[in-house]
């Protein structure tokens, strides 16, 4: 399943090449992209939504004030 968030506060480029990179090495995500112009994260996995804590806390790792939109 593929699925798109959007980003708040996603300050440079440089970090959303962080995100994305500790995103690609949890366990079960197929596919990873934040894009930095668009504000969004794409990401592909067999269960996106079992993911996204995990996603999350790679997110406030790199930048702790940027937030997914969940919904």
């Amino acid at each position: 399943m593929k699925k798109t968030y959007k980003l708040i506060d996603l300050d440079c480029a440089n970090c959303a090449r962080k995100m994305q990179d500790a995103i690609l090495k949890l366990d079960g995500v197929e596919d990873c992209t934040v894009n930095f112009l668009t504000q969004k994260l794409t990401i592909t996995a067999a269960d996106v939504e079992a993911l996204m804590p995990a996603v999350v806390k790679c997110v406030k790792k790199v930048e702790p004030d940027c937030e997914i939109v969940l919904k």
